[in-house]
């Protein structure tokens, strides 16, 4: 799994001319899953996603809040073409990505896991060709995989 962490100070999805949601202050995830991504990754992912302080707070330190502490939302989107292989050729190949019944479902998870740790969540329409428009805070902005929950830790 994969995904694109933006601070926002807003975000919206659209499809068609119909705006499908929309949020204030927070995180835009861009979200793609991987084919043999499961539940618990998913989860693992929205955790760390909840804890990450990207947000300004006192003492003058500039990522010192949670989403969560700052009174922010979650966008959650999904973006197959995240797991996109280019290393042959010049035409991606999308065949690591999770078939979209599984990945439909992932990506469901991260957004109730997120809703689950107190955080407001919309979220873009699975399947639809969608048009999504933001304003970076920061700008800030991150790229987390399932790889970032196994990597040594440092305090």
């Amino acid at each position: 799994m994969r995904i694109v962490l933006q601070r926002v100070s807003e975000a919206r999805v659209h499809v068609g001319e119909r705006l499908v949601d929309a949020i204030g202050p927070g995180y835009l995830l861009l979200v793609g899953v991987e084919a043999g991504d499961d539940r618990q990754t998913a989860r693992r992912l929205a955790a760390k996603v909840a804890a990450l302080r990207l947000f300004p707070g006192g003492e003058g330190r500039s990522f010192d809040r949670t989403l969560h502490d700052a009174g922010g939302s979650a966008l959650v989107v999904s973006q197959f073409t995240l797991m996109g292989d280019v290393r042959r050729g010049n035409r991606p190949s999308w065949a690591g990505a999770a078939p979209p019944e599984a990945a439909e479902a992932l990506i469901e998870t991260v957004a109730e896991a997120l809703r689950d740790a107190g955080v407001p969540v919309g979220t873009g329409e699975f399947g639809a060709t969608m048009r999504v428009t933001l304003v970076n805070d920061g700008p800030v902005t991150l790229v987390l995989d399932s790889a970032a929950l196994s990597g040594p830790r440092r305090e």
